[in-house]
């Protein structure tokens, strides 16, 4: 089934999130990683600071493997709703987000 879901990055998170993300460790779970991946690229930032995605998930409930492996180490208020599709969502990505985090923790380190 297709889902809508909705969370909120949680802080200081998103740069470990980009850098699975980027490595391919998420990606290589099996068996969503990919789609967990791609639903990553498609998520988007809205103006109240929520970040949005659809994705594919065949679990009872919703989201559960996602959620144990992946989501609920990064995101808190998930809440996933029945949708026919992928669907786009209006924000900016949420990638730039998070490699602007990334950019600004590095900073703080150099």
């Amino acid at each position: 089934m297709y889902y809508k879901v909705t969370a909120r990055l949680k802080e200081g998170r998103g740069p470990e999130l980009l850098r699975r993300i980027q490595d391919g460790s998420i990606a290589s779970q099996k068996p969503d990683g990919s789609e967990i991946v791609a639903a990553m690229k498609r998520a988007v930032v809205s103006e109240n600071g929520q970040t949005e995605w659809s994705e594919v998930c065949y679990c009872s409930p919703p989201l559960a493997h996602e959620r144990q492996t992946v989501l609920d180490r990064y995101f808190t208020d998930i809440e996933s709703e029945v949708v026919d599709g992928y669907q786009q969502h209006a924000g900016s990505p949420f990638t730039d987000l998070l490699a602007k985090l990334t950019k600004q923790t590095s900073n703080i380190k150099d």
